[in-house]
């Protein structure tokens, strides 16, 4: 009788367990990757925050020190103090917004579908204004809307100034030390924040759906409202929160172009942080600030009807 050998044991494949670690390893690539964005973020955003957060509820002054009494008192006071500076910066900033729209939108419009061999040339014109510093640029402004300038002067001929008076956004036929001057500075400064999302929304899209809707006897208004706007909607959403939210807390045009009178929030919390040294109030005024404008943000994405940003 003879004894029949067992099979042998299976034996594992040596190169198994080097291509499971492998593996491994790459699924962990994307996360080391993203360590150093995530460690800035915390670093110089979540820790600022945390700290600016417990500020905003101390007591005290900068002589005697101050101590976190959970002093919510501030808030309250903050925006009950100051509510008409909180309404004119959104006032303004809006304003200078839809202004950048309107004139944003024709330009990247004709740099998308018209400028041909010119597109790099009229490109670089946008961003040009960012090789100089946004103080220089702000300035710069001073002496366009000055008094007895040309400017002025040719407001005052076609009567402008006129109707702007009678809106409150001009006096006395002049321009610098108004909300006019303040709304002019914001425009200007943010207007490529506007072009450059607004230009690459409209570049994406396809030129034969422009050539169906002709096929379609479609005209060019109809064309531009049923198939242009919608499909650029990214880039004006896009557009309007890079313009609006840098807008809203801006206090160096409001102080270089405009007077007490049109002072914005963000010159509050300046001044609050630099002269005054009121530390917890300047930082109640950030995050009521924050808050507004992160509930403003919020309800205009759900109501863009858009999750695609560019």
């Amino acid at each position: 009788m003879t004894v029949t050998e067992a099979p042998p044991a299976p034996s594992k494949d040596p190169v198994e367990l080097p291509v499971r670690k492998a593996s491994a390893r790459k699924r962990l690539v994307p996360y080391w990757l993203l360590l150093p964005g995530i460690l800035w973020l915390v670093v110089f955003f979540a820790l600022p925050m945390v700290y600016q957060a417990s500020t905003s509820v101390q007591t005290g002054s900068l002589e005697k020190g101050f101590e976190v009494t959970w002093h919510v008192q501030t808030y309250w006071d903050a925006l009950s103090e100051y509510y008409p500076q909180f309404i004119r910066s959104l006032l303004y900033a809006g304003t200078a917004t839809i202004l950048c729209l309107l004139l944003g939108y024709p330009l990247a419009y004709l740099i998308a579908f018209k400028a041909g061999r010119w597109r790099n040339v009229v490109l670089v014109l946008v961003i040009a204004p960012f090789f100089t510093s946004f103080l220089i640029r702000t300035l710069a402004w001073k002496t366009i809307l000055a008094d007895g300038g040309a400017v002025v002067d040719v407001l005052n001929a076609l009567h402008v100034l006129d109707v702007t008076s009678w809106l409150g956004w001009t006096e006395n036929n002049r321009v610098l030390a108004t909300p006019m001057a303040v709304v002019c500075g914001l425009t200007y400064n943010f207007l490529p924040f506007m072009i450059l999302p607004l230009y690459t929304s409209l570049e994406r899209i396809d030129g034969r759906l422009h050539e169906a809707a002709g096929d379609l006897y479609a005209t060019p208004a109809t064309t531009f409202r049923k198939v242009t706007f919608p499909l650029s909607m990214p880039g004006v959403v896009s557009g309007t929160l890079l313009t609006f939210i840098p807008a809203s807390g801006d206090y160096v045009n409001a102080e270089l172009l405009g007077s007490t009178d049109t002072k914005m929030v963000g010159s509050v919390i300046q001044t609050q942080f630099l002269r005054v040294l009121d530390y917890p109030m300047a930082a109640a005024l950030s995050f009521i600030l924050m808050a507004v404008v992160l509930l403003m943000v919020t309800v205009y994405i759900r109501r863009s009807g858009t999750e695609d940003l560019v």
